[in-house]
């Protein structure tokens, strides 16, 4: 099911990743000239921003201060991944539309002002989603976070408190890569990962699906389900 299409943000370019000069920019080449490019997704992305990576990008108007945005990168295994999150709420919201929760919702209010933060959507006036993004994959497993966040263990401990008032609650896990399964990232962030069991422990519901990025006709898809990891093994610690 198709659930975004790319091309609304504008004619897609090809180029060449060369390297990151900081969270938000990044330097790039275009038909052997270098440019500067706005990088949305503040993640470490340390294996894909890698020197000489192909990624699509779109020109940026002339008064902004990047001369493109990242969309997304290709993979050594040709596979398209997504590198920008200024529009997983969009696909996130177009798949719960199709049914990604397991049913077609009445209602959907986006941003919804809960204890100390912002959730991502309430649905149906009550159940409270909040959706986190993967695009780390270790041992064909996707793993969030991919950086230490103390914001995505806010988040967890606001869905627990609203399952105590009486909402139902739900961590929604997208993945951006075509992986077996989803685990938290123990090794870079234990107490993302501990929060995470605890909440579940306490009525959280986990959700997890995978989008595509189809190269021909640059639009993204819903990629099948994804299940928690059962009995993984011994991850390698990340770099």
């Amino acid at each position: 099911m198709e659930v975004y299409d790319l091309n609304k943000l504008g004619k897609i370019e090809e180029g060449i990743f060369l390297e990151r000069l900081n969270r938000f920019v990044g330097k790039i080449r275009v038909k052997n000239r270098v440019y500067s490019c706005h990088i949305a997704d503040t993640g470490r992305l340390k294996e894909i921003l890698t020197k000489d990576r192909k990624i699509w990008i779109v020109k940026n108007r002339a008064e902004l201060k990047t001369d493109y945005k990242l969309i997304s990168a290709e993979m050594e295994n040709d596979e398209m991944v997504l590198v920008n999150t200024s529009i997983h709420t969009k696909i996130a919201l177009s798949s719960i539309k199709m049914g990604v929760l397991g049913f077609i919702p009445d209602k959907i209010k986006p941003e919804f002002k809960f204890g100390n933060s912002r959730l991502d959507f309430l649905i149906n006036g009550n159940i409270l989603v909040e959706l986190k993004a993967s695009n780390l994959l270790v041992e064909n497993r996707c793993l969030f976070p991919d950086a230490p966040t103390e914001r995505g263990v806010k988040h967890l401990k606001e869905l627990l408190e609203a399952k105590r008032k009486g909402y139902e609650s739900i961590i929604l896990i997208m993945g951006l890569r075509d992986c077996d399964c989803f685990l938290p990232n123990k090794n870079l962030d234990t107490k993302f990962f501990d929060t995470f069991f605890n909440v579940l422990s306490g009525g959280v519901k986990f959700i997890g699906f995978k989008i595509r990025i189809n190269k021909e006709n640059k639009k993204i898809y819903i990629n099948g389900k994804m299940e928690i990891c059962k009995n993984p093994p011994l991850l390698k610690p990340n770099s």
